[in-house]
């Protein structure tokens, strides 16, 4: 299959980029300064040219509390350059593959959240992603809207804005205090065994729609932190436990926004691997990443 991916600088868009390339599909990786998916023209003209099966959409602002002070930025980069998008997938029959986010729910259903849950966004970030998700919806007949969380992989590690795990690993090296909330809870996601998952999705053709693909296992942060930890053997002892009301973030934050699996396991696809054992995949891995160790391909 011809596919575009976007966002291919990213930690997601790398590592669906090599899962494509593993399986043989013929893919143009485009990262931001490649193309600006904000202009319409641009975009329109860029998946006409390529005429790709598969769009597969990686790019994102996710600066959570940042874009608490700028909502226009997060609207342009999660709302609007996805209409854009799906409108071009729509003109070209392209099947168009979105990344959505956990963050779109309130966080306090107190379960696992399924796709017909009421989304209820309590952020700017969870607004402009929401609208993300309504845009796909309403321009493009042939789609796939995933909603992930927390998500980490090997190549965070030199990516700009990292992940969790790195955050716990750099910081744990340093020696100093780390404090993590015991009182959020979500289902990372360990993108490596995302990216193979969406590329299972894509070549089934099953039923296009919504789909929660969140990781394995529901924790809270500070559980998480140490997980990492333990499975680097860096010891815990530096990690302790703060909580919500402590640790104040400029954006709100839903409490618990753990992601069900169920619908879209329930299509065939396999089941996303425990924490502990993507934790363990991701520092095999991480060992082996460097430095744009991928090949974005140039502008066809």
């Amino acid at each position: 299959m011809r596919v575009i991916v976007y966002g291919a600088h990213g930690q997601l868009g790398v590592d669906l980029t090599r899962e494509c390339r593993r399986r043989r599909h013929t893919v143009l990786a485009l990262s931001h300064a490649q193309s600006d998916i904000t202009d319409l023209k641009a975009v329109r003209t860029r998946v006409a040219r390529h005429r790709p099966d598969w769009v597969i959409n990686a790019a994102a602002y996710n600066k959570v509390d940042l874009a608490e002070s700028e909502p226009e930025l997060a609207m342009r980069v999660n709302a609007i350059a996805v209409r854009n998008l799906a409108l071009a997938c729509q003109d070209a029959g392209a099947t168009l593959l979105h990344f959505s986010t956990d963050h779109v729910f309130a966080g306090d259903k107190g379960a696992p959240y399924v796709e017909d849950d009421p989304p209820c966004p309590q952020s700017v970030y969870g607004v402009s992603k929401l609208a993300g998700e309504l845009f796909v919806r309403s321009c493009c007949s042939s789609y796939y809207v995933l909603r992930v969380a927390g998500v980490f992989g090997p190549p965070g590690r030199y990516t700009a804005h990292g992940n969790f795990l790195e955050f716990v690993l750099r910081k744990c090296a340093e020696g100093g205090e780390l404090r993590i909330v015991d009182d959020h809870f979500a289902t990372p996601t360990f993108g490596t065994a995302l990216a193979s998952r969406c590329l299972d999705i894509l070549e089934r053709s099953i039923a296009t729609g919504v789909y929660h693909l969140g990781g394995g296992e529901v924790v809270s942060w500070y559980e998480f932190a140490r997980m990492v930890a333990t499975a680097a053997g860096l010891g815990t002892d530096r990690i302790s436990a703060t909580n919500r009301h402590e640790y104040k973030t400029t954006a709100a934050r839903p409490v618990y926004s753990a992601l069900s699996n169920r619908k879209v396991e329930g299509a065939g696809i396999a089941a996303m691997p425990s924490l502990t054992r993507a934790i363990e995949e991701n520092l095999k891995l991480r060992k082996r990443e460097r430095p744009r160790s991928i090949r974005v391909e140039s502008q066809a």
